[in-house]
């Protein structure tokens, strides 16, 4: 028996189903083959902790519709998948559990960690790739990497002893991000900038020897402590005669200089900065270029340390608290101003960051850095859109050098051994046997982690085999495009094009997509804490992952974000149904006819029109999805289908279908099948089951088995100049019109659908005259004719007719034709006398002296806008009637 579309089209029959076929027939799978040109995506590699929400639905749709794309176009598409460890996140979670359990992480030590983790990675770890199939994502999953597999663990160790061999890898004490709470140094990715309000504390600081002070205003008070020196502008008059002399601490007692230097900025508050070069970035510069002294005044766990004095022991606000009450006491606390501005928090436990100089391990970014600004540079690396080259300028320009080592467990450790006895630091591959300074056996390996960026950034060619020379590496890489939110944009996408050049010498991908966030319907971000997120799956399992992908595509445009609103779900997936309903339509026709496995001899102009449109669709689109205008692309395939095909074309075809001696009723069978077909394979990257679904039923129907054939590895359709008819474009265009007028004055007169009427097309032109003629057939279906006359003058219409004007023509209805003339009066004399008394009412009210005295000014307003309104109204079904009597 044939295979037929189900009545009404249902995702959750359908999706699960072909998702299954997919991968059973491993239409997915890319395998090295020198006769074809690759293509390659690589996935940006969610964290095992990940549950799918909006931002990875796009990130992937994207993705997905460019793999699909590329396949159709007969390239070997490769989209490699893989997942994340996500250091910190993953050792939250874990922590959580565990606490839960009563267990403490510190009594469990590290192996037993280590072995929790890896249990709860297997149970947990693999949900978000579950959830990325739902939305049919077609990875080739055979593929699956892990940042901490045995082949991306051997890249990473390879990476960092290459980099230590170089000079490029050191150990020293910079100023980095350190959380408090989870007690490790962080990365610029992990924290986020929120605007808090707090305030600015103004502190006099005693100029030694002299009866003067300098006014430093300060959101840390907390930091004084630290104070190394105050720094002034070298150019600033008001304080160029202190330079070089001292000013005295307040609370420490202790005398530190005044410097000169040019990051002061001399128009900011009092152009006096203090600086604490253990605890801010910039302050740390400044005390390297002054030889200043590094102080750092807090624990691990942000209390102030024994070089705070009397304050050792505090947490850092209540010390702040009692500071500022000294110095208020002490007369020393000039005014505290109250002040908005930008604090770093860790995006995972919400702590306040506190910047400290700390003894990590790092990487020299001055000379990694400048292949990665030159590709860029050159176009070797291209932004879409290009407007993002300014920010990762901005990020390249003021490159600091990267701190690399993490206090945790949970990711790569750092391959540095320090021999026990002569203190030898050795970095090596393997865990050497002895320390090769002095021979000694005992060796401790560096108790930290890398940062997980570390192994992220050579994602692309790690997952492909890298450092070893596989087939897959020398093929598939570098990679084609890479698809990513704009947030990460220095994080990842910097990183790995340095990292492509320094251990391949080659970019790692010639094109950088960037999109925006998703966010709720009032321009919110989506999070937690609004609790307007909304996840994905929902939507998939109550209207399809098609409506979603074509949702989160439709307006889309590159590197901007975009609002989610329930009701373009709600449209997409009516689109959905009106595809299905057209398909459906199409194959009960196509069921009733012969012939249809060649070209028909004749083509009428309304199928010239179509296959035409069709074909330019094809060229626009292939040029759009080429330069991943995906969000311009799916609108032009959605209007075409909607209106030229579904709305127009298969209308006019329908009386050609329905009569059983119209010899070009084959034609239009032939025509609607390929222009169908065509439509499916442009919207397939877009919406792969439903397509996937009727192309199947299709080829069934056409005597070919669909479990051996598949819309995805169908060949991309093309720009086909015999199907150019610019001058049958034109003929249909110029029907389109004539029935838009038609409408257009039916409507206006409120004649319905039902009511046909003479139409009467009037033209001075034989061309416009023969192209009614050609088309007389649905001429008069779509334009609700009982008849249709064409004439070269006016001969014989009615004085009374109704015009529709369009270009070169006009079109004459006889008026009785359209109204039932006393029916019509009967209806306008009621109306008038509704009318009259509505007037009589409000006119009534206006003319009262003690209404119009006593009635709110909006009230009045409204009695004579109603007045004006029901005057305006009254005028129109008098000059009706006397038009109707006549």
């Amino acid at each position: 028996m044939e295979k037929e579309l189900a009545k009404n089209y249902a995702p959750q029959d359908i999706e699960e189903r072909l998702y299954a076929k997919w991968l059973n027939k491993k239409y997915f799978q890319a395998k090295v083959d020198k006769s074809k040109k690759p293509f390659t995506i690589v996935i940006p590699p969610p964290n095992i902790t990940g549950q799918l929400h909006m931002g990875h639905a796009l990130d992937n749709t994207m993705q997905d519709i460019i793999i699909r794309f590329k396949r159709m176009q007969g390239y070997n598409a490769l989209w490699q998948p893989g997942t994340d460890h996500a250091s910190i996140a993953t050792e939250v979670k874990i922590i959580e559990k565990l606490k839960s359990e009563g267990i403490d992480k510190e009594e469990l030590g590290r192996e037993g960690f280590l072995k929790r983790a890896w249990e709860w990675k297997d149970e947990y770890g693999g949900r978000i790739i579950e959830q990325l199939k739902k939305l049919g994502s077609s990875c080739d999953w055979d593929r699956e990497r892990f940042t901490m597999d045995e082949g991306c663990s051997k890249a990473v160790t390879e990476v960092f002893t290459r980099l230590y061999e170089k000079g490029y890898i050191y150990k020293g004490s910079r100023i980095i991000n350190w959380c408090p709470v989870c007690q490790t140094s962080i990365s610029d990715a992990e924290v986020e900038h929120e605007e808090q309000s707090g305030h600015f504390w103004h502190i006099k600081y005693p100029v030694v020897g002299t009866g003067e002070f300098l006014e430093v205003a300060t959101t840390r008070p907390e930091t004084l402590l630290g104070d190394s020196a105050v720094a002034v502008h070298p150019e600033d008059d008001r304080y160029s005669h202190l330079i070089g002399k001292k000013v005295m601490l307040p609370l420490v007692n202790k005398e530190i200089p005044i410097i000169a230097d040019a990051y002061v900025d001399r128009e900011f508050g009092t152009g006096v900065v203090k600086i604490t070069p253990a605890h801010d970035p910039n302050d740390f510069e400044v005390g390297k270029r002054h030889n200043l002294p590094e102080i750092n005044v807090m624990n691990d766990d942000a209390t102030i340390n024994q070089n705070g004095g009397k304050y050792a022991g505090l947490d850092r606000y209540e010390a702040r608290k009692q500071m500022v009450a000294e110095l208020k006491e002490l007369g020393l606390l000039v005014k505290v101003e109250d002040h908005v501005h930008n604090v770093g928090t860790h995006d995972r436990c919400n702590t306040t960051v506190e910047p400290l100089i700390k003894q990590q391990w790092f990487v020299k970014m001055d000379e990694l850095i400048k292949p990665a600004v030159e590709a860029v540079k050159s176009g070797e690396v291209e932004f879409v859109p290009e407007r993002f080259d300014k920010i990762y300028f901005n990020w390249t320009d003021n490159i600091r050098d990267w701190c690399i080592s993490r206090q945790l467990w949970w990711g790569h450790r750092i391959p540095a051994y320090y021999c026990n006895s002569c203190g030898e630091v050795t970095v090596a591959k393997e865990t050497p046997s002895t320390c090769p300074k002095c021979g000694h056996n005992h060796l401790t390996q560096d108790e930290d982690t890398l940062d997980t960026w570390f192994s992220s950034a050579l994602w692309p060619f790690s997952t492909l085999g890298w450092p070893e020379e596989t087939e897959d590496y020398k093929y598939f890489y570098p990679t084609n495009v890479l698809v990513t939110g704009y947030d990460i944009i220095f994080f990842w996408v910097v990183r790995m094009v340095f990292s492509g050049f320094e251990y391949t010498g080659k970019a790692p991908f010639d094109k950088v997509l960037i999109h925006g966030l998703v966010r709720d319907s009032q321009g919110r971000k989506m999070s937690k804490s609004l609790g307007n997120g909304i996840d994905p799956l929902e939507i998939i399992d109550k209207y399809g992952a098609d409506a979603l992908r074509l949702t989160l595509i439709t307006g889309n445009a590159p590197g901007n974000d975009m609002r989610f609103y329930w009701e373009r779900v709600e449209a997409s997936r009516n689109f959905a149904n009106k595809v299905w309903n057209a398909s459906r339509f199409i194959m009960m026709n196509l069921e009733k006819a012969d012939g249809l496995n060649s070209e028909p001899d004749a083509l009428t102009d309304a199928d010239k029109w179509i296959l035409s449109k069709a074909n330019s669709l094809v060229k626009e689109v292939t040029d759009n999805m080429e330069n991943f205008e995906l969000g311009i692309a799916v609108q032009k395939i959605y209007d075409f289908v909607w209106e030229e095909f579904c709305d127009w074309y298969i209308e006019m075809v329908k009386p050609r279908l329905y009569s059983d001696t119209d010899t070009t009723k084959n034609s239009a069978i032939w025509t609607l099948k390929k222009v169908l077909t065509t439509s499916l394979k442009l919207l397939h990257p877009y919406m792969p089951f439903i397509t996937e679904e009727i192309y199947c039923t299709l080829l069934e129907m056409d005597g070919r088995n669909s479990e051996d054939e598949s819309i995805m590895i169908s060949n991309w359709p093309e720009f086909e100049e015999s199907y150019e008819f610019s001058k049958q474009e034109e003929a249909v265009e110029t029907i389109k019109t004539a029935v838009k007028g038609i409408r257009n004055v039916r409507t206006d007169m409120n004649v319905p659908p039902s009511r046909k009427a003479t139409v009467i097309v009037v033209s001075e032109s034989a061309s416009i005259r023969e192209i009614f003629e050609n088309s007389k057939v649905f001429f008069a279906t779509l334009g609700y004719a009982a008849e249709v006359k064409i004439q070269e003058d006016k001969t014989g219409i009615p004085e009374d007719a109704v015009t529709a004007l369009i270009p070169g023509a006009a079109i004459y209805m006889p008026f009785a034709d359209l109204v039932d003339v006393e029916k019509e009066i009967e209806r306008l004399e009621k109306e008038k006398v509704r009318l009259t008394g509505e007037l009589n009412r409000v006119k009534g009210m206006l003319s009262n002296e003690k209404f119009v005295s006593k009635a709110p000014e909006a009230k009045l307003a409204e009695e004579k806008e109603k007045l004006e309104k029901y005057t305006m109204m009254m005028a129109q079904v008098e000059e009706r009637l006397s038009q109707l009597k006549k």
